[in-house]
């Protein structure tokens, strides 16, 4: 399909750049196929679904991934993307055409690491030097990776350690949060219980090629980034079983969804999974693992914005954004949130 298909004109003012307070007091768009919108807020939303449904979290934890550093008196940065090995990143590299093979980037701090190879996409591995654990370096040296729409309008500060993470935060590894989950909080996660809406976590890293807009002109053309995740079995055991019961799968954010449709066969049963996905949803995909989905707003001609047209039609979608931008919803990482029912 033709990327321009998934474009549409965004108005600067509607990107957000700090959080709603408190979390959930995010407005929320309901999506359903053959009604009209509602405009809501996440608060609302135990009363939006129904008892036996179950929502799925990703528990990744951003890490410190962003970087600034130099080779020589070259100004060298660096975003982590995927992590190889235990002292090895593959990282995207600002300056790039400054930096050789075996070339010593000092990211201050006492951190360092060596541009081992690059890769046919541009990017480098870095292998971090010394003995402590990489995660502990990028602490000390690392900034939080906003999205550049985000980074490009205010520095990055202390509140986005925060603010940028969400409440199931876990597992690290992720360079970009999973961000329909930052809406949660433990109030809400109460109302939901008492509401009898499970909920369960898988783990999917999330790298930062993921909300990159596609820069092909067709979609045939366009090459995602593998990214790693597991589903343990009983995770997926449960999962199979309260939809078998009746209840819903409603997927917490587009990374929890492409996880399990990475984990699902063609009948919809999710098996146990681990390992790197790099499934590209558009439109004409048949879903099999979820029955809904909880996702912020996207950019446009991005993959994330083919994905919610893949689930709900794409004309339906450039209405929903239509409408969204009209009410003037908060877009992006840290924007509103939308409940997408087919």
């Amino acid at each position: 399909m033709k990327v321009d298909l998934f474009d549409f004109e965004l108005p600067p003012e509607r990107i957000a750049l700090r959080p709603a307070r408190p979390r959930d007091a995010a407005r929320m768009l309901i999506v359903q196929e053959q009604s009209g919108f509602q405009d809501r807020t996440v608060a609302d939303l135990p009363g939006c679904l129904q008892s036996g449904d179950v929502l799925v979290f990703n528990d990744t934890r951003v890490i410190p991934a962003q970087l600034e550093g130099r080779r020589g008196e070259a100004k060298i940065g660096a975003t982590l993307h995927k992590r190889v090995d235990l002292r090895r990143w593959q990282a995207f590299i600002r300056n790039a055409k400054r930096v050789r093979e075996k070339d010593r980037i000092e990211f201050g701090g006492g951190v360092s690491a060596i541009a081992e190879r690059r890769l046919p996409d541009g990017s480098l591995v870095l292998a971090f030097e010394g003995d402590e654990p990489v995660e502990l370096l990028l602490e000390r040296a690392g900034r939080m990776p906003l999205p550049p729409y985000i980074a490009g309008k205010r520095a990055t500060d202390e509140q986005d350690r925060e603010d940028y993470q969400t409440m199931f935060a876990r597992e690290d590894g992720a360079v970009a949060a999973p961000t329909a989950a930052l809406h949660f909080t433990p109030e809400l996660i109460a109302a939901l219980d008492e509401a009898g809406i499970g909920r369960e976590t898988l783990t999917l890293h999330v790298g930062a090629g993921t909300f990159l807009p596609v820069k092909a002109e067709d979609t045939d053309d366009h090459a995602m980034h593998f990214e790693w995740g597991r589903i343990d079995t009983s995770t997926a055991e449960r999962l199979n079983r309260a939809r078998a019961a009746g209840g819903r799968i409603i997927s917490v954010g587009t990374t929890s969804l492409r996880l399990l449709e990475s984990a699902a066969d063609e009948c919809g049963i999710i098996a146990a999974f681990e390992g790197d996905t790099d499934i590209f949803i558009t439109p004409g995909y048949h879903f099999r693992a979820i029955d809904g989905l909880m996702t912020n707003f996207h950019l446009p001609k991005s993959t994330l914005f083919m994905l919610v047209s893949a689930l709900m039609g794409r004309e339906r979608m450039h209405d929903a954004y239509a409408h969204a931008i009209a009410e003037k919803y908060r877009f992006y990482s840290y924007g509103d949130s939308s409940l997408l029912l087919p």
